[in-house]
């Protein structure tokens, strides 16, 4: 399967051409033979854009995810549509399974190449350090997988990546892909590229993070959008510019490797 992750110049609070940009990706990637895209964290209106996140919160079928949707469906490639600010109470009245009736969540979607929604996750830890999103966003609860291409795939959310714990439990569910969405700053360089790895280590699978780029404020992104493979070895890589980042991953190689080193199986439960 080919993977490509879409590093996108993400602009604070400018949703239309945040979604130009986004489209453009997709159709790309699907041009250079992808099976499978994903975008970054909260791509369309910008992770550090806090005081835009309640008047471009949409439900589950919003017009940003509908458009995502129909983009997959017309390249004929899956899509891990990122994460958008998602209005939970929208999302019910629609008849969507929400931690809450209220509120807003940082939600990521993944559409099969059909367009059929196959996975939802909101982001389960809220960062707090120098951050609003613990006071603006509800938390996730659940985790869902979906079979892409010969993959179990589940997805996490960049603050994520320090709980180790979250990335046992897709492991325990069979997951063989773990797709991180991220909106992750300067200055911690070191931390995006040693979390992701130890969390493919230690979990024997696949790990892609897909980080956005550009400056949003006082912040800037560090790019540095990676797949590493079940030994931790880097497959892709970039630098902090938009761009694509593309590799080649195969789900047999997850099981050579659980095979050839069989830590996991080696767990004590007590």
């Amino acid at each position: 399967m080919k993977l490509a992750l879409a590093q996108l110049d993400v602009e604070a609070a400018r949703p239309a051409a945040n979604r130009e940009r986004a489209v453009d990706a997709v159709e790309a990637a699907a041009d250079r033979g992808a099976d499978l895209v994903a975008l970054p964290e909260l791509w369309n209106v910008g992770y550090f854009a806090f005081d835009a996140y309640s008047r471009q919160a949409e439900p589950l079928g919003g017009p940003t995810l509908t458009e995502l949707r129909d983009v997959a469906a017309d390249n004929d490639v899956a899509l891990l549509a990122g994460s958008v600010v998602e209005d939970l109470e929208a999302s019910a009245d629609a008849g969507e399974a929400v931690p809450a009736d209220e509120g807003l969540a940082n939600t990521a979607v993944l559409f099969d190449a059909s367009g059929d929604r196959r996975l939802v996750y909101r982001k389960h830890h809220l960062f707090g350090y120098d951050s609003a999103e613990t006071e603006l966003l509800t938390a996730g609860e659940t985790l869902q997988t979906a079979d892409v291409c010969g993959f179990t795939v589940g997805v996490t959310t960049c603050y994520d990546l320090r709980f180790p714990e979250l990335y046992r439990r897709l492991a325990d569910a069979g997951v063989t892909l773990t797709l991180v969405p991220s909106a992750w700053p300067y200055p911690r360089v070191e931390h995006f590229e040693t979390l992701p790895r130890a969390r493919a280590v230690e979990n024997l699978g696949y790990v892609a993070t897909v980080n956005g780029a550009g400056e949003q404020g006082d912040a800037e992104l560090v790019g540095r959008s990676t797949v590493y493979d079940p030994w931790g070895t880097t497959l892709a890589s970039a630098a902090d510019d938009p761009t694509l980042v593309t590799a080649d991953v195969d789900p047999g190689r997850v099981d050579d490797v659980r095979d050839d080193f069989p830590a996991l199986r080696d767990r004590r439960d007590d």
